[in-house]
């Protein structure tokens, strides 16, 4: 039998398209701070202070959705616990791994962007609007 007989895992690909979606939110919300970032960085702020800022300011927005997230799905598992086979509703796996999963990809999205927006000169980026 050959692997294509075997489809991947639901849970691998619901988790794969929430990451990817996540990715997309995070980073473009970032890229719509490039103005706030230029005139944080042309009052002197330093690069560092300024990835730290919208980091923290990413993460807690991740943080509040993954809460909210993950009472929800706790809370309906008597529901789901009647379509699953062989699977445990409450899988502490799950439970565990998804959260860390989209932390990290919000936090590299969050990242990634600021880190191009604080290397970009601060009147290159108020000119531009």
């Amino acid at each position: 039998m050959s692997n294509s007989d075997n489809p991947p895992e639901p849970g691998l690909l619901a988790l794969l398209l929430a990451a990817v979606g996540t990715y997309g939110v995070m980073s473009y919300s970032v890229s719509q701070r490039g103005r706030e970032i230029g005139i944080r960085m042309a009052m002197g702020a330093e690069a560092s202070t300024v990835q730290k800022l919208v980091l923290g300011q990413g993460l807690k927005v991740t943080l509040i959705g993954l809460a909210l997230g993950v009472a929800g799905a706790w809370a309906l598992t008597g529901v789901m616990e009647s379509m699953l086979y062989d699977v445990d509703a409450r899988d502490p796996i799950a439970f565990l791994v998804g959260p860390v999963v989209l932390i990290s990809v919000a936090l590299a999205a969050s990242w990634i962007p600021a880190r191009r927006a604080t290397r970009l000169d601060p009147v290159t980026v108020l000119r531009e609007e």
